[in-house]
């Protein structure tokens, strides 16, 4: 009996954040993105990589912690975590996987932030001034927190998840290009044997027997050799339309127009969609990482995105320019103060002597 009555023996396993967790969590993070819908398709990845690009030529002033790289890293997290969090060291600014946060007076006051390493990540506490959080997208409720642009566009991201994984459903199953193809009156074996070699297999021939008799040689009706296709016809389910206004949708999400993607654009369409990502989308965001810099590092910090995306019109700026120095000239020769006249068109700063 002592099979019966010997105390069995408890196996006992290690458990919580490991090297696998730690991996997996980044991946579904920085890949999947929060909510794991549209985060994947072709026009999400390329509005986030043109907030790579656009972030990551930024002009820096007042720090050497915000060099390219780190620039490109925060962007892609605001695009698709909306937020980002940088600890801040001697040398660099090393980016978190993983935080969380405690505040006061909807302010973080401390953290607790993980940091992945290549042989395991390590977990660090630390105050709200030892690290840089920048946020976009920030809601009244919960100011602490950013958003992504695709968790403010949630529908338009179902939506354009719902019609991609359709169509890849249609193509993967749906028997395209399969027809099927009338046959005179033979066994029924034959048929069988016949059609055996093309049913269920995509592009081929399925063959059936005539619905006409052709007893004593006599032929049957035209119509009915004629092959008819079991391709579906997408045209109408308006796939094609529905699918360009998500992506649309999702690219105005970004703040990109959408006619940059137009296959009928032209060359100033293309600077002008670069112009408004620039001017209304990456600066704003610039100037929120400056700011953020600022207070935590001490010094005035500025990031200039439109001189090095030359995001702005070269000729009307030059003409602007020329209009404004005659009309300088003009003012100093009729007497009145330049600074005068800058301040009654809402200028005030003058420009040098």
């Amino acid at each position: 009996m002592w099979p019966f009555t010997r105390k069995q023996k408890i196996e006992k396993r290690s458990s919580g954040s490991g090297f696998t967790a730690e991996i997996m969590a980044a991946r579904e993070a920085y890949i999947s993105g929060r909510r794991g819908i549209a985060e994947l398709t072709a026009t999400a990845q390329s509005c986030v990589s043109l907030w790579e690009g656009g972030l990551s030529l930024a002009d820096v002033e007042g720090t050497d912690l915000l060099d390219r790289r780190t620039l490109a890293l925060c962007a892609r997290s605001l695009a698709l975590r909306g937020e980002a969090v940088f600890l801040i060291r001697d040398d660099r600014l090393v980016p978190a996987s993983d935080w969380d946060l405690r505040t006061r007076d909807g302010r973080p006051s401390a953290y607790r932030v993980s940091v992945s390493e290549a042989g395991g990540g390590r977990t660090e506490t630390a105050l709200a001034a030892e690290l840089l959080h920048i946020c976009i997208g920030s809601d009244a409720a919960a100011p602490w927190l950013g958003t992504a642009p695709l968790k403010r566009a949630q529908l338009t991201a179902g939506l354009l998840n719902a019609v991609e994984t359709a169509l890849s459903e249609v193509f993967e199953n749906a028997p395209l290009g399969t027809s099927i193809v009338p046959f005179a009156e033979a066994p029924e074996a034959d048929l069988e044997r016949l059609a055996s070699g093309f049913r269920g297999k995509r592009g081929r021939v399925l063959v059936r027997e005539s619905v006409n008799i052709v007893a004593a040689g006599g032929p049957a009706p035209a119509q009915d050799w004629r092959a008819q296709g079991l391709s579906p016809d997408l045209e109408k389910a308006m796939t094609k339309e529905t699918l360009g206004d998500a992506r649309d949708a999702i690219s105005m999400a970004f703040g990109i127009l959408p006619g940059l993607t137009n296959p009928a654009t032209t060359g100033p369409l293309v600077r002008e969609a670069q112009r408004h990502l620039a001017q209304w989308t990456l600066q704003p965001i610039a100037a929120m990482i400056a700011e953020e810099a600022t207070a935590k590092l001490g010094q005035p910090i500025s990031l200039d995105i439109m001189r090095p995306l030359q995001a702005f019109d070269s000729g009307g700026r030059a003409r602007a320019l020329s209009t404004i120095v005659k009309s300088l000239a003009e003012a100093k020769a009729a007497g009145i103060d330049p600074a005068v006249a800058l301040k009654i068109v809402d200028w005030e700063q003058t420009p040098p002597d």
